[in-house]
């Protein structure tokens, strides 16, 4: 009965979309294109598998103590396959580099190899998954004092080049292996709690040393770098080297990606107005799709209506195929499983609605400076059925519709988790 009633309320919701000159099934192609990378560190609190002490610096903090989470990368993995068996579509997953799989041997970051992420590989081309990648520098005692790229010290800095350097071959690696570009996402924790004289010093070593990673060229066809900007973060509150003004200018003379994260600037400042700017004059960009509540950058991502925006701007630019949608956040006071699905389904959501949207209607007010019919068309579409169709988009990708993914998640908490 629960399947005739989502068939029926799609073909209301076909009509509906129709009258306004919509093809829905038009905007489900299309939303079948969107594959959004989960963020590997938001089932196991930003842990990784290094043999260390597994103690967060460098400004992460996961926040909580809810039972369950992954100890083991057997154990992670099987978590974000029961998240992705709840996903309609097809997805990546992003990983940082202290997840390799080091056998319990101690690899240092800047000796780590392809061969330490075989076994991802080989698991994400077992479950067809594609792969993302990031450097890892925090929690480590090269960036104890909050700073890696852009330290006084050349042979930290050399170090931290050499771990990047790593990283990119890695991505590299991924990418040839499973066909498909490995983005690699470089964010350094660099930074001072408090005033800071030598500002133009430190930034003057950042480009100095992401000129010197930049030397080695990585083929463009297995891998992409991206680059990330923050304006403060938990121990950098007064000054971060690399900030939105800094990776903007180097990734526009360079021709690098330059990644976006939502949680990443001023509370009243969003990335949605960035985006249609960016691309015109940045390549591609990444997104790392987060949501900030004051000071703290990393919680769940919900339907708002800043990810709404952040969808919107980028189907109305036309540039699905140039922007890359990744989550970031880590939740340790919920379910962490749960917290995957409420921000990935948030998310696709949201593009959902992007794609719905009767944007020639919308253009043809706006050229004709008809300002009330635009704005009244925008608050019009806002109830229009696109819950309907997500529902139908879930049925046909054969996962839970609606709010039945919480029992899958309760199950699976109760029988895997909790024995945890």
């Amino acid at each position: 009965m629960k399947e005739q009633l989502i068939n029926q309320a799609f073909e209301y919701a076909k009509e509906r979309y129709a009258a306004l000159n919509i093809d829905v099934e038009k905007a489900l192609t299309e939303l079948d294109k969107l594959s959004i990378s989960l963020h590997c560190w938001q089932a196991d609190d930003v842990a990784g598998f290094e043999t260390g002490n597994g103690e967060l610096t460098g400004g992460i903090q996961a926040t909580g103590n809810y039972p369950g989470k992954a100890r083991t990368i057997a154990e992670l993995r099987a978590d974000i396959d029961k998240a992705m068996s709840l996903i309609p579509g097809e997805h990546r997953v992003n990983i940082h580099a202290f997840y390799g799989d080091f056998q319990g041997e101690k690899v240092d970051r800047n000796q780590i190899e392809p061969k330490h992420f075989q076994s991802w590989i080989d698991w994400a081309k077992e479950k067809g998954y594609k792969l993302d990648f990031n450097s890892t520098c925090f929690s480590h005692e090269k960036s104890a004092d909050g700073f890696t790229l852009s330290h006084r010290d050349p042979a930290i800095r050399e170090f931290w080049i050499d771990h990047v350097i790593r990283c990119r071959k890695i991505s590299e690696e991924i990418g040839r292996q499973l066909g498909s570009k490995c983005i690699h996402n470089i964010w350094i924790p660099d930074g001072s709690k408090d005033l800071t004289v030598d500002r133009l010093e430190y930034r003057q070593n950042l480009k100095d040393s992401l000129d010197k990673i930049f030397e080695y060229k990585t083929n463009d066809d297995y891998m992409l770098d991206s680059i990330e900007c923050k304006l403060f973060g938990i121990g950098s509150e007064s000054y971060v080297v690399g900030s939105h003004e800094f990776y903007m200018g180097y990734g526009v003379a360079n021709k690098k990606m330059i990644t976006l994260d939502a949680g990443h600037f001023h509370p009243t400042e969003v990335i949605s107005d960035k985006i249609s700017s960016l691309l015109l004059f940045a390549p591609e960009i990444m997104l790392h799709v987060s949501r900030g509540v004051r000071w703290d950058s990393d919680h769940v991502v919900i339907l708002n209506d800043e990810l709404q925006a952040i969808a919107q701007e980028i189907i109305r630019a036309g540039a699905l195929d140039r922007v890359h949608v990744g989550l970031d956040y880590f939740d340790a006071s919920i379910n962490r499983i749960g917290a995957y699905l409420v921000g990935v389904r948030a998310t696709q959501k949201a593009f959902t609605q992007a794609l719905l949207e009767p944007i020639a209607k919308l253009r043809e007010y706006e050229a004709n400076s008809q300002n009330f019919e635009r704005l009244a068309l925008l608050e019009e579409a806002k109830s229009l059925p696109w819950a309907a169709v997500f529902d139908y988009y879930c049925l046909k990708k054969g996962v839970a519709v609606g709010e039945a993914y919480i029992a899958d998640i309760q199950e699976y908490e109760k029988a895997v988790t909790s024995k945890r």
